[in-house]
């Protein structure tokens, strides 16, 4: 009688192992038990709920929790840049509005629900004259690793971790550097300072990957752009193919030569129509899948094959709901996690809408499917 999908018990894997055997589609012993994380006013929700007090951010959920936290492991490159001085223009009990150290401005809520996400204000690159400036704040020439770097590689030698590395990513550092609607029209308005921007992104890169892989055995490389919305990208692919692909290629390219063929890359929003410009581009495997932004794992397996790789795609609104719904929603990825190359898990941060029994429930069945039973 055939196996039916790539879960086998009896084997005793690590976590590095089992991370990067899903991704070949190899057997493992259960599917990486991954999560993304919460917005603080869930944890703070939870504790009225029965979760112990003391778990009170990401960090500290995952230990309780016991996930593989894959993303905590990296070579911590260094990249020189002389900031900006913090300065406070404006404070009260709600909020404070404040230069940050990257020079952006922006009005910070002190609590509450919109507390993490603060609204910005002034941008430190406007055109090519800031530009340069912001970018002689940067010392390319004295990237480097932590004095401690002895002390780690002796703890990676023996690891049972996945390790990575930072890659960067081009939309969404830039968004941070211009704001979105300055961005937006430089691409038309003036195309080379764009590439221009691009292409010192990829030097910088490039710079702290070469560093990173001289002292350790990298399993990954760990991307972000959060570059879509709930209907599409925010830039037309046309632009995407044009800009940022060949950028992505030149430090893909290099990882695959050393031997690093697994690129990870988080983005927001309904990503479908940049999934082929992606894999185009080197990069294989995408997070955190939101259902409700029209991305589905299953359809993107479906389309792309096992070329692409998958993390997330559980929709957090079936965790709103109850029981029922959660089973509904684990039961619809159930053949592709028995596939293998994908780890399910929340499709973004789990919102203060999700009650915690309902969170319990949901963790209970999903380690039940991914052959976990705690």
């Amino acid at each position: 009688m055939a196996r039916r999908g790539i879960i086998n018990p009896s084997l005793k894997l690590s976590m590095r192992e089992r991370f990067l055997r899903v991704f070949e589609y190899k057997e493992v012993d259960h599917i990486p038990d991954v999560e993304f994380g919460y917005w603080e006013d869930t944890l703070v929700r939870w504790h009225k709920e029965g979760l112990p007090e003391y778990v009170v951010d990401n960090d500290t959920a995952d230990k309780y929790f016991g996930f593989e936290a894959w993303y905590s492991y990296k070579v911590p490159v260094i990249i020189p840049f002389r900031e900006f001085e913090e300065e406070v223009f404006y404070e009260d009990d709600k909020v404070v509005v404040v230069r940050e150290p990257s020079g952006v401005i922006c009005k910070k809520f002190k609590r509450g629900k919109g507390c993490s996400i603060p609204q910005y204000i002034e941008f430190p690159v406007k055109d090519w004259d800031s530009w340069e400036e912001y970018k002689a704040r940067y010392n390319l020439d004295e990237i480097r690793l932590p004095d401690n770097i002895d002390e780690l590689k002796e703890k990676w030698k023996n690891r049972d971790y996945p390790l990575g590395v930072n890659a960067g990513g081009y939309f969404g550092w830039a968004r941070g550097l211009m704001g979105l609607q300055t961005l937006l029209k430089t691409f038309y308005r003036d195309p080379d300072l764009i590439r221009d921007m691009f292409r010192f992104r990829t030097e910088m890169m490039l710079k702290a990957v070469r560093l990173a892989l001289k002292v350790a055995d990298i399993d990954y490389a760990h991307w972000w752009e959060d570059m879509c919305y709930n209907r599409g990208p925010m830039l037309s692919p046309r632009l995407f193919k044009e800009f940022m692909v060949p950028e992505y290629k030149k430090i893909t390219s290099y990882l695959k030569d050393q031997g690093v063929w697994l690129n990870i890359l988080d983005s927001d929003g309904n990503i479908n129509d940049l999934v082929p410009l992606w894999l185009e581009a080197g990069i294989n495997c995408l997070f955190p899948l939101e259902r409700r932004a029209g991305v589905d794992p299953v359809e993107l397996r479906e389309k792309y094959g096992r070329k692409l790789l998958l993390m997330g795609g559980i929709d957090k609104f079936a965790l709103i709901e109850g029981p029922k719904a959660i089973d509904r929603e684990l039961e619809r990825v159930k053949a592709l996690i028995e596939e293998g190359g994908y780890i399910p898990h929340v499709d973004h941060r789990v919102p203060p809408d999700i009650s915690y029994r309902n969170y319990l429930y949901y963790l209970k069945r999903k380690r039940a499917i991914i052959g976990l039973h705690k």
